[in-house]
């Protein structure tokens, strides 16, 4: 497709999906045949410039969702239904579910923080469409991890989420981990952009969590991330997870390791006044990570596959 046809293929999505207007309509303003628009709204649909979601009805598992809710004094919780035979499905049903969850609630907040390296929520993000949801800055909540593609893929994300919500994004081109906490107070002393970025987690709204275990995920890793030496002194101390790369153990206590004072991103402190904090996770080998997120009010809203919500339910706390 050339730009001029991009351009105008464009237009007539946004006209369609987003204004609701018929074709006819649609011909009538632009003085395009009727034919031509319905070709014009294919191929913005081959070129992947309309993003569909399947909105999950609510009540499909509603007893399941209050009994984490209730078990875990969340504010919200999302079941879905996956169709996954492995795990890189998984992560992108869950991300598309979370999608709808976004697009059913639409966000209202002057600052959202995002966790752009996850998988997750870079699929949730993928997913999502033009919708009323707004916001004044997307703030990227931890520094680069992986790969130079993975960099580039998740500062992509960041710009396409601050798009979609009409907001100005703030990146934090840093590495995510350093070796040494005196090399990251030079970094930052060098870098205004990415000490900008800190200092708005202050004052998040909503945060995109990112949760995982305490180990090394491909394709994480490398010189920007946690060794496996380091991972396995972090579960020698108890810690069970990690959410935004900070270590919690099964109670869902941070875990004290100087290992925090490596990280370039949002501190327990910032993460803990954020009043509204999701996250998008599943699978029984994050189950427990997820539980210690949850029980250590690391994390208020969940959307997570029926498999993980039945685990957390029959390890929640007994009150």
């Amino acid at each position: 497709m050339d730009p001029s046809q991009q351009r105008l293929a464009t237009k007539v999505a946004r006209l369609y999906h987003v204004r609701g207007l018929r074709q006819a309509e649609i011909a009538a303003r632009l003085d395009l045949s009727q034919s031509r628009v319905s070709r014009l709204l294919s191929l913005a649909e081959d070129a992947g410039l309309v993003r569909t979601v399947v909105v999950v009805p609510p009540g499909l598992h509603s007893d399941l969702e209050d009994a984490l809710e209730v078990g875990y004094g969340l504010s919200e919780v999302h079941v879905v239904d996956v169709v996954a035979d492995d795990d890189d499905e998984l992560v992108r049903d869950l991300g598309q579910a979370a999608a709808a969850v976004l697009t059913g609630s639409p966000v209202r907040a002057r600052s959202l923080g995002y966790t752009s390296w996850s998988r997750t929520l870079r699929h949730c993000v993928d997913a999502m469409v033009p919708q009323s949801s707004s916001a004044d800055v997307v703030v990227e909540v931890l520094g680069d991890l992986g790969a130079p593609a993975l960099q580039h893929a998740a500062a992509q994300s960041t710009e396409r989420l601050a798009q979609l919500l009409g907001a100005e994004p703030l990146y934090l081109r840093a590495p995510g981990v350093v070796s040494d906490p005196a090399l990251r107070d030079v970094l930052l002393a060098q870098d205004g952009h990415a000490r900008r970025a800190l200092a708005a987690a202050d004052d998040l709204d909503v945060v995109l969590v990112g949760v995982g275990p305490p180990d090394v995920a491909p394709p994480l890793g490398g010189d920007n991330f946690f060794s496996a030496e380091q991972f396995a002194s972090a579960r020698s101390l108890g810690a069970v997870g990690q959410v935004c790369l900070h270590f919690v153990d099964e109670s869902g206590e941070l875990v004290d390791t100087p290992l925090d004072d490596l990280v370039i991103g949002i501190t327990p402190a910032q993460l803990r006044r954020t009043p509204r904090r999701l996250g998008v996770a599943g699978g029984a080998g994050k189950a427990p990570a997820i539980r210690a997120a949850l029980v250590g009010g690391w994390i208020n809203v969940l959307v997570t596959d029926t498999g993980t919500a039945q685990l957390l339910a029959a390890a929640a706390p007994r009150h």
